[in-house]
């Protein structure tokens, strides 16, 4: 499962660097002509948040679970 959550930060990183590059910054950020490079960009962006929440939360996971299994051995 980690590789996953790797590779769709991979992903997303390049992405926004992809994104990032193809913007033309001397129309402005909002311009018409870029708003779907800035909607791409915000995608990505709420697709690495989302990958390292859900990353952080099987670990935790994890942890639970491997705490559990202790309690019930003792």
């Amino acid at each position: 499962m980690r590789r996953l959550y790797k590779l769709f930060l991979v992903i997303f990183i390049l992405l926004i660097g992809y994104n990032l590059l193809v913007i033309d910054w001397d129309l402005g950020f909002f311009h018409e002509e870029n708003t779907k490079f800035v909607f791409s960009l915000s995608a990505s962006v709420l697709g690495t948040v989302l990958v390292i929440v859900l990353d952080t939360w099987s670990r935790l996971g994890l942890k639970t679970k491997k705490k559990r299994e202790n309690q019930a051995v003792r």
